[in-house]
């Protein structure tokens, strides 16, 4: 479907995104633009104050803003005070249909013991193994596989080429990109003499309701338990999560994370990009890491964690890993000089 086969009065729009409207309601809308590039016939949006100079110029037919600044808009407006939700939600009614197939490709392989659901689409090349349950209005890209056992909830969308092995349960709503891998074997040896015996991986992997997973993550299926990532949860591209992992509920990771095996993240968090945590941790609820942070023990209490260096000029990087290496040393000597001071303190 093409963008231009969208279209909305900005009545419907409001209406659906729960803002107020202050305006001609009748005004049609067929898609999304910056302040600075929007035309007539689209909306806009304004959800951080350095765009504001570009609001009395904008040529689009409504903008989605604050209530404080709405006087401050020379066209129609939707108020909402989370405005960045509001264009969130106002971007779905203008998302195209990324799959125009319907039923089961007559090139899938569909096991006759796999259950499917009401208004399922498989595409073509797609393989669904022996006792796989596929809900109602489930859409499997071309090239997908599901392997035996596996569940994948209703209205769920696996986009080209996704790899869900077996005895995986997958909630309803989810979305997930091209080239992830689910249940994979997670990275067990026993070691011995020199050489490693393979620790056959016999959890599972459980994703609740309304995840999203991003293109070429990959997510590790337990030793014995399950690795799980709890519902509303959202992991972006390239990322890897080990086996026993626990993700918590409407937790948010960006790109290339690495997570290893049995480390557990609260509900609530936020994980920048680049990060890597240790096994075996705790991080508690509501816990922000920045981007390129090396977690290496527990974090017990909300707030903002961050470690490493940003980047400087190289001359002075290299001045400050110089003194990085004599801190130790230093710190003796204090030390020293502290235990000093305190023995003439006592004998005066």
């Amino acid at each position: 479907m093409d963008k231009t086969d969208l279209s909305y009065t900005l009545a419907d729009i409001a209406s659906r995104i729960g803002a107020e409207l202050r305006g001609d309601g009748s005004v049609e809308v067929k898609g999304l633009a910056t302040l600075q590039k929007a035309q007539a016939g689209q909306i806009s949006f304004l959800a951080n104050k350095n765009y504001l100079k570009h609001l009395k110029d904008t040529c689009a037919s409504a903008v989605i803003l604050p209530s404080s600044l709405a006087d401050q808009c020379s066209t129609n407006v939707l108020m909402m005070e989370n405005s960045y939700f509001g264009y969130a939600l106002c971007s779905q009614l203008f998302a195209p249909q990324w799959s125009s197939m319907s039923g089961v490709s007559t090139s899938a392989v569909v096991s006759e013991s796999a259950k499917l659901g009401d208004g399922v689409t498989i595409g073509s090349n797609a393989v669904v193994e022996d006792d796989a349950e596929i809900g109602d209005g489930v859409v499997v890209g071309p090239g997908c596989y599901i392997g035996v056992g596996s569940v994948v909830g209703a209205n769920t969308q696996l986009r080209p080429n996704v790899t869900v092995y077996h005895g995986v349960s997958i909630g309803a709503r989810v979305l997930i990109h091209s080239g992830a891998v689910i249940g994979s074997d997670g990275f067990g040896f026993a070691p011995n003499r020199g050489d490693w015996a393979k620790i056959a991986q016999l959890g599972g992997v459980v994703i609740g309701d309304d995840v999203e997973i991003g293109a070429n993550t990959t997510i590790d299926r337990g030793a014995l338990d399950d690795t799980v990532i709890e519902t509303g949860a959202k992991l972006d591209n390239q990322i890897q999560i080990a086996h026993n992992v626990r993700v918590g509920a409407y937790t948010v990771i960006a790109a290339c994370v690495g997570v290893s095996g049995s480390s557990s993240i609260g509900k609530h968090c936020m994980i920048g990009g680049g990060v890597g945590i240790a096994g075996h941790l705790e991080i508690a609820d509501q816990v922000q890491i920045t981007g390129m942070t090396l977690v290496t023990h527990n974090i017990k209490e909300p707030g903002v964690y961050s470690s490493g260096t940003a980047v400087e000029p190289n001359a002075s990087w290299r001045k400050n890993v110089a003194r990085f290496r004599q801190l130790d040393q230093l710190a003796r000597r204090v030390r020293v000089l502290e235990q000093g001071g305190r023995r003439k303190s006592d004998a005066d």
